[in-house]
C-alpha cells in the first residue's frame, strides 16, 4: 500500500508544523531558556530568539558573541592586547602586557531548557 499526500496538503501539513514549532515547542524553550540564563546585564537573556524555517526550530542568540561561552563555559587562556602594547581596567593595579584567565565554569541554560518534559 503506497500513501500519497498532494503538493497543497503537504503545504498545509508543512505550515501546521512550523506554527506548531514557532507558537508551542519554540516559545516554551525560549521561556524556559530566558529563565535559566545567568543575569548580570540581562543582555543575553534580552538576546535569545526562537524561528523556524522548514520545519526546523533554532532557539539562541544570535547577537552576543559570549553566549556558547556562557553556555559550555570556557577552558583556561591567555587574554592578549589587541589595539595596545597593554591591558588595563578599573582597580588595577597597572597595566600588564598579559593575563592568564583559568576560565569559566558553563552555565547551561539552553540545555536544561531543551530537554525539559513538554506535553502537548
Amino acid at each position: 500500500m503506497t500513501l500519497r499526500i498532494d503538493s497543497s496538503a503537504q503545504a498545509h501539513l508543512d505550515g501546521a508544523v512550523n506554527r506548531w514549532l514557532e507558537q508551542v515547542i519554540g516559545r516554551a524553550i525560549l521561556t524556559d531558556a530566558r529563565e535559566y540564563v545567568p543575569k548580570r546585564s540581562g543582555r543575553l537573556a534580552e538576546s535569545l530568539r526562537a524561528e523556524v524555517h522548514d520545519k526546523v526550530l533554532r532557539v539562541g542568540s544570535l547577537d552576543v558573541n559570549y553566549a556558547t561561552d556562557v553556555e559550555m563555559g570556557t577552558s583556561p587562556h591567555v587574554i592578549l592586547p589587541r589595539n595596545k602594547k597593554a591591558l588595563s581596567w578599573p582597580d588595577a593595579d597597572h597595566p600588564v602586557a598579559r593575563v592568564n584567565h583559568p576560565g569559566t565554569r558553563p552555565q547551561p541554560y539552553l540545555r536544561p531548557a531543551l530537554y525539559q518534559r513538554r506535553s502537548g
